[in-house]
């Protein structure tokens, strides 16, 4: 099961290029439900998701890299490609009324910054063990708006969608 939050960012954290990162290559080849195919560093996988927003069923198949370009060129729509900064969260906010996490308590939020056509799209995920946390969850100050239930900033949707270079 995935449960994740999704936000737009009012400005990028500094030094990123300090933090964990990975080029992200991925096609639809069904967006209802989602089937994608993914190309991370030099990993490759298909993944099917559920339906759902914020939580849904998520499964991964590892491919080879043969497999993954012969299932790429039967995609539909956008190749989404784009860096993914994978930036420890120490500490997070939770609502009052939330039990206190562990001292050691660390999320990791997923940066992505796509590339064109979908620059300069630029989103943080942050996924938890439970829907309740995810509720509960208080999002840094450098984080905008909550779109974990707006289809348009699903990747799905984007690979959809036409853009002009």
């Amino acid at each position: 099961m995935e449960i994740e939050r999704k936000f737009t960012i009012k400005k990028l954290p500094d030094n990123l290029e300090q933090y964990p990162h990975h080029e992200i290559e991925q096609a639809y080849l069904n967006t209802d439900p989602v089937i994608r195919v993914r190309k991370q560093d030099d990993e490759y996988y298909m993944t099917y998701k559920g339906r759902g927003m914020m939580a849904r069923e998520e499964s991964n198949l590892p491919l080879n890299r043969n497999a993954y370009y012969h299932l790429r060129d039967k995609a539909d729509g956008n190749i989404i490609s784009k860096t993914r900064y994978l930036i420890p969260l120490k500490h997070p906010g939770f609502h009052e009324g939330w039990p206190t996490p562990p001292e050691d308590y660390t999320l990791t939020i997923e940066l992505d910054v796509f590339h064109p056509p979908l620059a300069p799209l630029i989103m943080a995920e942050v996924e938890f063990g439970s829907r309740e946390a995810a509720v509960a969850f208080q999002p840094p100050e450098w984080f905008d708006e909550d779109v974990t239930y707006r289809q348009e900033y699903h990747n799905s949707y984007l690979s959809t969608r036409k853009y002009k270079p």
